[in-house]
């Protein structure tokens, strides 16, 4: 018996990087899992009950896949955009209100789009939500001043939603830190929509700055998920899990 038997399961921003490690993870524990990609390609290549291409930031979209569960237990949103370490000085005037929409609607706003079209169903479930935070929701450095700030904005919702839809429906979030492998790209009001993190010089960097000496793959976090979906953290609401090599300790 897997640590997900029985669950059904939805995880929106599915289609790679961290979001497809975690459909795979609940998978093999056991998990129905749907999925929702707005990849059209990416979408081709999910495995899943249930796989829709759409948009997170669209409740529409999400309530469609959502109905399509019947029944839903868990929620997982992996959606995200970076702004490569752009600080305040280095935003352009004509860009900075686009760049400023973009990071907050695609970073915090799918997030609670995601939970907002699920809860119906996972009130009726007494159901689960993970979100996807970053050390960058704790710990400045980790991103430029939007990516960060979106982060911290992801980090307060936790805690806002499992106040709110306790004792109903538990809420926490997953911290990744450095991630090799994540297809996270750039923002496009920043011009950097084709960008992503690169993977090969950044394994010896992310090794260096961890004092467990790791560099990460979306697999490594994909555990965390994992437990705090499961039963086995029934008691757990309002929490964090920091896979980030410990970040924090330095």
């Amino acid at each position: 018996m897997g640590w997900l038997e029985g669950r059904r399961a939805l995880v929106v921003g599915a289609g790679s990087g961290i979001g497809r490690a975690v459909l795979d993870a609940f998978v093999a524990e056991g998990a129905w899992v749907a999925a929702l990609e707005i990849d059209p390609a990416k979408c081709e290549r999910l495995p899943g009950e249930v796989v829709r291409c759409g948009d997170a930031l669209s409740l529409a979209d999400t309530r469609a896949v959502v109905e399509a569960c019947d029944r839903l237990d868990v929620l997982v949103n992996c959606v995200g955009v970076f702004d490569f370490y752009r600080g305040l000085g280095d935003l352009d005037d004509d860009a900075f209100d686009a760049a400023f929409d973009e990071i907050y609607r695609v970073n915090v706003r799918s997030h609670l789009v995601s939970v907002k079209a699920a809860l119906p169903a996972l009130r009726e479930s007494r159901g689960s939500v993970v979100l996807t935070v970053s050390t960058s929701g704790f710990y400045p450095g980790r991103g430029g001043v939007l990516y960060v700030g979106s982060k911290f904005a992801v980090r307060g919702s936790v805690l806002a939603l499992a106040h709110e839809l306790a004792p109903d429906i538990r809420v926490n979030g997953v911290a990744p830190g450095g991630t090799l492998g994540t297809e996270l790209r750039g923002s496009q009001a920043l011009g950097e929509a084709g960008r992503t993190l690169p993977n090969g010089n950044r394994e010896a960097e992310l090794k260096a700055r961890t004092p467990l000496g790791v560099a990460l793959t979306p697999a490594d976090h994909a555990g965390s998920y994992v437990f705090l979906a499961s039963d086995r953290a029934r008691g757990i609401t309002g929490t964090t899990i920091h896979s980030d090599g410990g970040i924090g300790i330095r």
